[in-house]
């Protein structure tokens, strides 16, 4: 490879000292070579001419991480056909995108920050089409009558009713740095590259947005600043509604948070972002919603709606070659705009993908929570992160111990309620964590090591004593609650699930309106027969010798075996008396190609014993 990322990769035949003082062939004369303080010196060679470069001088602000093939202006010139290429993405996050501008990615002009706002007025989107709500309609009366409620963004104004507590808009970057701790290390993307730049402390970021826009060489965004167990966090609280959905609020043992303790700490970020700051299009890890609250300047949002063709796009379009080539909004149905101002609150609902611009700079509180209203969403995210190859990183911490937690406090709720008023939404919801849960104890039981492993060190020992029992009574519990009579395998369409795929078994269920209870498949029809005819004939009785049952769990053991082990006499056997009847039912129809016959023969065995009724 031809690049040489840090000082000390240098040209053959050369020291770092004397890379360092050496000019390249596109130093402009006069002008001073000093680096920004945060920078290391970094070279590029031609591949054709072998010449190094400085890569300041003639990267024009794009990332020599991302370069595969380089070539200097000569030599473009002199073979036109030469083309400066890049490398596929090495790693992939939900939250973090490369990112390139679409536009003249072929052409390979370079990436300008700038220019986002001209791309995106350029860009086919709707009208804002979101509620606006007031704050004291948020809770769970809303969320348990309004079957729209958390399906849809919606944007509170005002922060009046939503029981929510945020810091004075007079907060400053410098008040953040000192209540977190100035030397606090903080994720800093530079938004040419969306990835990750090293080295920030929270005391460089504060000096860096005190700076005037045109004195900023780069454009810079923090937006996973992390503040829990701090002075700052004692300012804030989540809205009400958020807090009393919030699964790591409710669901986590409160002995099992704090320091020294690993737990999802989601639930309060700062996200800090300058003027023309972009975040490209991503999906909150494990499909999390979030809220978000503007202490102090704007922000726009774009949204696709999580349709199943929307999210395939998705899928195919994360951390391929189609995220450099392509803008996601072209890919789906619909893109819509959402314009915050300061003051305002969003709930963000579960899956939906959303990308951000920054016009103007930017302080805002927020976080992420888990809820048992959308699980069904927040597995098929998941399912895409695996699909995706999204580093664990990158995903909702802890995501499935925290599933087992809740699965066990419902399963504790089902057996003090045998009858819960669920509503059908969240009846569904909980179904769909029953069956995520039996999925698991299936790879426990079935899977290969590894996976065993990693499944296994996802159980809190500590509430979930007997993994399997849990999932599977959960699963059957829920299922009696829907009106269900069947604990076998389930109804549920096959999916694959941490790589595994689910078994697919139709789900019985008592049919209403049948006077002998018969148990039917759920939606299942009934033929329609010509004529029905049944046939009752008695075999005879005769005499035999067995074991009669006794009392206790075991008796029926012998007795169910095929291969009629009660038959083989033994010692203390008994006589008796065995009366055989035989059942033939015949059913016939016309069909559309000609005669369907049915011929069904049951036989029953009626053992009655000396002594016996």
């Amino acid at each position: 490879m031809s690049r040489s990322i840090s000082p000390d990769t240098h040209r053959p035949q050369e020291s770092p000292s004397q890379l360092r003082d050496e000019t390249c062939p596109a130093c402009v004369p006069g002008e001073s070579n000093a680096l920004n303080s945060f920078e290391k010196e970094r070279w590029v060679r031609c591949d054709a001419c072998k010449t190094w470069y400085h890569w300041r001088c003639v990267g024009q602000g794009d990332d020599i991480d991302g370069i595969d093939k380089w070539f200097c202006q000569k030599c473009i010139e002199e073979k036109p056909s030469r083309t400066i290429t890049r490398k596929a993405p090495t790693r992939k996050s939900s939250r973090k995108r490369t990112q390139r501008d679409y536009a003249n990615l072929d052409s390979g002009v370079s990436f300008d920050p700038a220019r986002w706002p001209q791309m995106l007025e350029e860009k086919d989107t709707k009208g804002d089409p979101f509620r606006r709500m007031h704050g004291g309609d948020l809770g769970l009366p809303w969320l348990e009558k309004d079957e729209t409620a958390m399906r849809e963004p919606i944007v509170i104004e005002k922060p009046d009713g939503l029981g929510m507590k945020m810091p004075s808009n007079t907060l400053t970057v410098d008040d953040v740095a000192e209540l977190v701790g100035e030397d606090t290390p903080v994720e800093v993307i530079d938004v040419t590259t969306q990835s990750t730049a090293p080295g920030w402390t929270l005391e460089k970021w504060a000096e860096y947005m005190e700076l005037e826009p045109e004195k900023r060489d780069k454009i810079l965004n923090v937006i996973s600043l992390e503040i829990s167990s701090t002075k700052l966090a004692d300012m804030i609280l989540p809205p009400r509604l958020v807090r009393d959905l919030d699964w790591v609020e409710n669901y986590w043992p409160i002995t099992r948070k704090g320091k020294g303790h690993a737990y999802p700490k989601v639930q309060l970020y700062c996200l800090m972002g300058v003027a023309t700051a972009w975040t490209d299009w991503h999906i909150d890890f494990a499909g999390s919603s979030v809220y978000y609250h503007i202490l102090r300047g704007s922000k726009i949002f774009y949204f696709i709606r999580p349709t199943p063709a929307n999210l395939l796009a998705y899928e195919r379009w994360s951390g391929t070659e189609l995220q450099y080539q392509s803008w996601l909004g072209d890919m789906v149905d619909e893109v819509y705009k959402v314009e915050l101002k300061e003051g305002n609150t969003m709930i963000i609902p579960s899956g939906w993908i959303h990308a951000v611009y920054t016009p103007v700079d930017t302080m805002v509180f927020g976080g992420n929570f888990l809820h048992s209203y959308s699980i069904q969403t927040q597995l098929r995210v998941r399912n895409i992160e695996i699909a995706t190859s999204v580093p664990k990183k990158f995903r909702f911490p802890l995501f499935s111990k925290l599933c087992w937690y809740v699965g066990d406090k419902y399963l504790r709720d089902l057996k003090i309620h045998s009858e819960p008023s669920f509503s059908p939404r969240l009846l569904a919801s909980l179904a769909a964590l029953a069956e995520f849960l039996v999925s698991e104890v299936r790879v426990l039981e079935h899977g290969a090591d590894a996976a065993k492993k990693e499944v296994k060190e996802q159980i809190p020992t500590d509430r979930v004593k007997d993994a399997p029992a849990v999932a599977r009574e959960l699963r059957w519990r829920l299922r009696l609650v829907a009106g269900s009579a069947s604990d076998d395998e389930g109804s549920k369409k096959a999916e694959r699930t941490n790589g595994h795929t689910n078994g697919i078994k139709r789900r019985r269920v008592e049919s209403e309106g049948l006077e002998d209870g018969t148990l039917r498949f759920r939606n299942f029809k009934p033929r329609v027969w010509d004529r029905i005819e049944e046939k009752v004939e008695d075999l005879g009785t005769e005499s035999k010798q067995a074991t009669q049952p006794g009392t206790g769990d075991g008796w029926a053991d012998t007795w169910i075996d095929p291969d009629d082990r009660a038959m083989n006499v033994t010692e203390g056997d008994q006589d008796a008396q065995v009366v055989h009847q035989r059942t033939v039912i015949v059913k016939v129809r016309k069909t559309a190609k000609g005669l369907e016959r049915q011929r069904i023969e049951r036989t029953v065995e009626q053992w009655l014993w000396h002594g016996g009724e």
